[in-house]
């Protein structure tokens, strides 16, 4: 008998990406398989997200379309995850009776088994759990990239923004301690990783739970001791916690990349209020400055919401200062809507849907013209490249690759020779700028030099297995992640 095959589809944060990579490890761990490119999967999984617009909608419309697949295959089972399902609950299988499994953000842990119930007792399983049993990241893992990886330092937030509702579906902050993050990374080291990007709610506050305020600037420190570990990232910090001590060790340690992800949400003080974030555009913007003082080739990206109830017209040109003042080399922009379950949804002066459009096309403007002019400064210097597997690996009218600069920029570059000779993704490449566009950047020059990793080998080893190349001597370089 063959294995079950499974599929993950994930919406939502870096969180969720997370979390389904240890869903899939889960999976794979109890027996079945990813499921091949084009065929139906024996169990989909949906890992959901109760953040982004119309994310219920969305759910349903796809379960919808599930629905008679699933009657055409016998045995074929549904499960729904994530931030949704554990706000939703049993309102999922009310609306769609033929999901198998429903389980919340608190045990991801639990999936196998209770598939394995609803096969058994032919009926729907729904087990949401108030507070988290097993830290997500002592669960085993399937990662889509050998040379990158996501390391939880915390989960769960302690903050009440008015417009978010991850709190209530994520918990409380919960911390790791740095001697379990650390033995995870080092561990990720030596199976070919070369890059990691710490993740929490709000780094900034790790440590808060174990009485040290100053760990997670330590934490990044400790990072820069781990032989083989090339590139650190981090997300998501907060202004309102965000410390000098962080911004030392961020200059200070060389493997901490200059990237600074920093959601700014509003410019205006007022606003900010209303949305309860504990900074105001003063502190936001010094922040900016002593980043820029200590990293001066920092790339900062951000998060900005249009439209928050009570938001002016003044409000909104406070926005587009702190845009013009802090020079972000890219910005994830939302139109406000209505959250169920937040503070906010109740809040009066819900701003018209046209004016928040307006409002909504004036900055992605403004903040796109930044960050091609940002952009623009790089062209003619020399960038180190991480090569990426996935991203930009399709463009066979010019064979490009493409790559990330230390400062995350996205980079397509010419490769060396004919593609079969292409440097491996995890493998870095040094080139000159000959393009700038608003979101990436291009290298149509020769390449400066390639450094064959670790990482490199690691990738072209699992390609070679994948592909049933082993021992047969034919190429993998180039191959498809």
């Amino acid at each position: 008998m063959s294995a079950r095959t499974y599929q993950v589809r994930t919406y939502g944060c870096q969180m969720n990406v997370h979390d389904s990579e240890r869903l899939s490890g889960l999976l794979e761990d109890a027996g079945y398989v990813a499921v091949p490119e084009g065929a139906t999967a024996d169990v989909v999984v949906f890992n959901t997200c109760a953040v982004r617009e119309n994310a219920d909608n969305k759910l349903y419309g796809n379960l919808g379309h599930l629905a008679p697949v699933k009657a055409e295959h016998p045995g074929m089972q549904i499960a729904v995850g994530g931030c949704l399902a554990q706000k939703d609950r049993g309102e999922i299988t009310r609306r769609a009776p033929w999901v198998d499994v429903v389980f919340g953000t608190h045990n991801i842990g639990s999936l196998p088994v209770l598939l394995e119930r609803a096969r058994v007792a032919e009926e729907a399983q729904v087990e949401i759990l108030e507070s988290l049993e097993t830290f997500p990241s002592t669960l085993p893992t399937r990662r889509e990239s050998v040379y990158a990886a996501w390391v939880s330092v915390s989960v769960g937030c302690n903050n009440t923004c008015t417009f978010c509702i991850v709190p209530s579906l994520r918990g409380q902050e919960r911390d790791r301690r740095p001697g379990e993050i650390l033995a995870e990374i080092e561990a990720l080291v030596a199976e070919g990783v070369s890059e990691v990007t710490l993740l929490g709610q709000n780094v900034n506050t790790y440590g808060v739970e174990f009485g040290d305020r100053l760990a997670f600037g330590k934490l990044l420190r400790a990072c820069g001791e781990i032989e083989g570990l090339e590139r650190v990232r981090f997300t998501s910090p907060h202004p309102s916690s965000f410390t000098d001590d962080v911004i030392a060790a961020m200059a200070e340690t060389p493997n901490v990349m200059p990237q600074l992800h920093m959601p700014l949400q509003s410019g205006s003080d007022a606003v900010l209020r209303a949305m309860r974030r504990s900074y105001r555009q003063e502190r936001f913007l010094g922040i900016i400055d002593r980043v820029r003082a200590a990293m001066p080739d920092a790339a900062i990206t951000t998060d900005i919401i249009v439209g928050f109830p009570g938001e002016t017209e003044v409000d909104f040109e406070q926005t587009l200062h702190v845009v013009e003042q802090a020079r972000f080399s890219g910005a994830f922009t939302f139109q406000y809507s209505k959250r169920p379950g937040t503070p906010a949804a109740d809040l009066p002066d819900q701003v018209p849907t046209e004016v928040v459009r307006d409002r909504y096309e004036r900055l992605v403007e403004r903040v796109n013209a930044i960050a091609w002019a940002e952009n623009r400064r790089l062209v003619g210097r020399t960038l180190e490249l991480m090569v990426a597997e996935g991203e930009g690996r399709k463009d066979q009218a010019t064979h490009r690759l493409t790559g990330r600069a230390r400062d995350n920029r996205l980079v397509h570059f010419t490769p060396p020779g004919p593609l079969e000779e292409a440097p491996r993704p995890g493998d870095v490449v040094e080139v000159e700028i000959t393009h700038a566009a608003p979101h990436h950047l291009v290298a149509d020059g020769p390449v400066r030099s390639v450094r064959r990793t670790r990482s490199g080998d690691a990738w072209e080893a699992r390609s070679a297995v994948s592909d049933n190349r082993v021992g047969l001597g034919m190429p993998t370089v180039g191959a498809p992640a």
